[in-house]
């Protein structure tokens, strides 16, 4: 059963973004049931998975725009539409639409808002494991109704790591680089986790599951949300290059406070480098 509004504290903002993302996710629950059965077709899901990306699209900008019609927009799937205020959603309505394509649950809708230059509201909401992760500049982070900080552990032997794996579209220069980087880092830590939904991945750093998460050649529809999610939970984030341009540079590295330093110790020397 998906999680439903009731009372709580949070604001009027932030009722609006997991409304919007309760709704889109009805659409996308009953389409994932269906995934399964195409998986024995001969021409597979792809056709209809993106066209429940787009719908669950159509959805989130129906419903942020009417509560908010000034607002602007970032989308994955039609991309920018301008506003008449200096407010703009950045919203990825299937966070994760590999594992859904292959019947995995394990995605997301995402909407992150930006005033400005500055990130000041996200929601992620996992549908199928009903859990909604929400955070407002200033409020803490929530999971549901509870609130989470980032993991406490303070040493890189316990720590467990999120990424992502280059694949087919990337450059045999990314693979490269991944493999050093784990290289640099495997000795050090207790594993390293690849899940397929950058969204959630931040989303686990804030919640403490995760003491870590990096990836560069990310959207800012994937980190959007997250980074408001990491910031409010105490986390503490960089760029792969050391500074705070994540859309700029599009890669991202989320930690706890007490293994920040250590991390970027280990992980920026091979993306500096290229």
């Amino acid at each position: 059963m998906m999680h439903q509004p009731r009372v709580v504290t949070r604001s009027p903002l932030l009722n609006v973004m997991c409304n919007a993302a309760f709704k889109a996710a009805r659409g996308l629950v009953r389409d994932f049931g269906e995934v399964e059965h195409l998986q024995v077709s001969r021409k597979g899901p792809g056709d209809f998975v993106s066209i429940a990306d787009k719908k669950s699209e159509k959805c989130l900008f129906q419903e942020l725009k009417k509560a908010r019609p000034s607002y602007g927009f970032i989308m994955e799937e039609e991309g920018e539409v301008a506003g008449d205020e200096d407010y703009t959603w950045i919203i990825d309505p299937l966070d994760g639409t590999t594992n859904f394509l292959h019947a995995i649950p394990h995605f997301a809708i995402s909407i992150g808002l930006q005033k400005g230059n500055e990130l000041i509201a996200g929601v992620v909401y996992d549908p199928i494991k009903d859990e909604l992760f929400y955070a407002e500049k200033g409020g803490g982070a929530f999971l549901n109704d509870r609130r989470i900080r980032v993991s406490a552990r303070s040493h890189m032997a316990e720590a467990l790591l999120a990424t992502g794996i280059p694949f087919a579209r990337h450059t045999k220069q990314a693979r490269a680089q991944f493999q050093e980087t784990l290289e640099q880092l495997m000795p050090q830590i207790a594993g390293v986790r690849r899940f397929g939904a950058a969204a959630l991945d931040l989303a686990y750093v804030a919640a403490g599951r995760y003491e870590g998460y990096w990836e560069p050649n990310l959207a800012s529809w994937d980190m959007a949300a997250g980074i408001v999610l990491v910031r409010e939970a105490g986390g503490y984030l960089c760029d792969l290059q050391g500074g705070e341009d994540f859309l700029g540079t599009q890669s991202i590295l989320a930690t706890n406070q007490a293994l920040h330093q250590p991390l970027k110790d280990s992980l920026l020397p091979s993306y500096r480098e290229n």
